[in-house]
């Protein structure tokens, strides 16, 4: 029976959630020339975001930061946790903690969401489940029973439009990998496409997002020559053995061994080896960001509150904010091809500018900023970026639903 209201009607939403927890039904109700990266953003209207946010058992979102608050209670901002300092490599995945945030706290000025609490007044409605956290929790194995829990979210708001309206952060690539199809017209705030179907996920629809970088960003860059104090050309520290596109990774080891300025290691990401990378990318000129076992990676971002210029080897990345942030102003992109032909990539970078990359280290500085996540949000960080771009998502979304509410015959050009 439920199938068939799914198929006939979308009356329901489904998505697992991978804890240890019964199963039961939830109502959701509850980026060398122009100084100016950023332009003039492309909706004049300055009103905020008007976002309704159900209200889900905490378990669901700030419960999977400390499994010892047993409380069922939806979290507010009185009691909204600060994200744990011991979390490694999860922090990258936690973009939906820092866009729950902001709407629990209310915004402020520049603040370009505000949170409604009724629900016809909104414009889109976020779904709080920290779906890439509870990956990093509990998905140690894609056979993991605990990951294959599903539960039924079920709202009218949901059914008048297509779930077109709803924002789903999933910035794992195995967030939600039963059930993704089942959110293949919903906003979804991802990384990449590069585990996605284009059914699923595209940029027609979805936002990409910035992983949150793992280093400490680089307050107090003011050297006298920047170029010159950054003594290494080329730097990487990671993981070398990677699926897909990130088999390039390996090849690196090979081609650019030998050169004295090249620091190219094989690393896991420890707090100790984070450390090291942090010092490694402030003291050079250029940081390497090959495709990973996606197109994107945590090392960009790393990259670049480091001021280090990146050098992206990735064919088919997209790229956050790119609507408003021209990343040729302050990144080199080489193919794979490119990148693979023996000495071709490292005369490049030698041969490199002084100034021109002096003036990309600056962008780096004036941009990096908006690759930041905070808690309260600051204008223009990175999650007041998000909301805009979710934002720009909705005349196509107010389109279909005006649409929907006069047509006779649903989708009769396609018939």
């Amino acid at each position: 029976m439920i199938g068939k209201v799914i198929i006939s009607f979308i009356l329901a939403l489904l998505i697992f959630i991978p804890c240890s927890i019964l199963i039961e039904t939830l109502d959701i109700r509850s980026y060398y020339q122009s100084p100016a990266i950023v332009a003039s953003p492309p909706c004049a209207d300055e009103t905020p975001l008007r976002v309704y946010m159900y209200d889900l058992p905490r378990r669901f979102n700030v419960g999977m930061l400390d499994k010892r608050n047993t409380t069922e209670a939806p979290v507010t901002v009185v009691d909204y946790p600060l994200w744990p300092d011991n979390s490694g490599l999860r922090k990258q995945h936690g973009i939906e903690y820092w866009m729950m945030g902001s709407l629990l706290n209310g915004g402020g000025n520049g603040s370009e969401a505000m949170r409604v609490l009724d629900p016809e007044f909104a414009d889109v409605y976020f779904v709080p489940f920290f779906s890439s956290l509870s990956f990093n929790t509990h998905g140690h194995h894609m056979t993991d029973p605990e990951t294959e829990i599903d539960r039924q979210l079920q709202s009218k708001y949901w059914q008048r439009s297509g779930g077109r309206d709803h924002v789903f952060p999933m910035t794992h690539p195995n967030a939600f990998r039963f059930l993704r199809d089942q959110l293949n017209e919903s906003i979804q705030v991802v990384v990449d496409f590069g585990r996605y179907p284009k059914g699923v996920s595209n940029l027609n629809k979805d936002v990409v997002s910035p992983y949150v970088h793992v280093v400490d960003s680089y307050i107090d860059d003011e050297p006298q020559d920047p170029f010159e104090s950054r003594t290494m050309l080329l730097f990487f520290r990671g993981r070398t053995h990677r699926k897909d596109k990130g088999i390039v990774r390996a090849k690196f080891t090979k081609i650019l061994a030998g050169f004295d300025d090249v620091h190219y290691e094989r690393s896991y990401a420890t707090g100790e080896n984070i450390k090291l990378s942090s010092k490694g990318m402030r003291s050079s000129k250029f940081c390497l960001h090959p495709a990973g076992d996606t197109p994107s990676s945590c090392r960009l971002f790393d990259a670049i509150v480091s001021h280090c210029v990146p050098v992206i080897v990735s064919d088919k990345i997209e790229l956050p904010f790119e609507n408003e942030i021209d990343y040729s102003q302050f990144s080199l992109f080489f193919s794979f091809k490119e990148a693979l032909e023996p000495g071709y990539m490292i005369n490049q970078l030698r041969n490199f500018p002084k100034q021109k990359w002096t003036e990309m280290w600056r962008q780096l500085k004036n941009i990096s900023h908006h690759y930041e996540f905070y808690y309260p949000p600051k204008r223009e960080d990175a999650v007041n970026m998000l909301w805009r771009q979710i934002k720009h998502k909705l005349p196509g979304i107010r389109q279909f639903v005006h649409r929907s509410q006069r047509l006779k015959i649903p989708d009769w050009w396609k018939r």
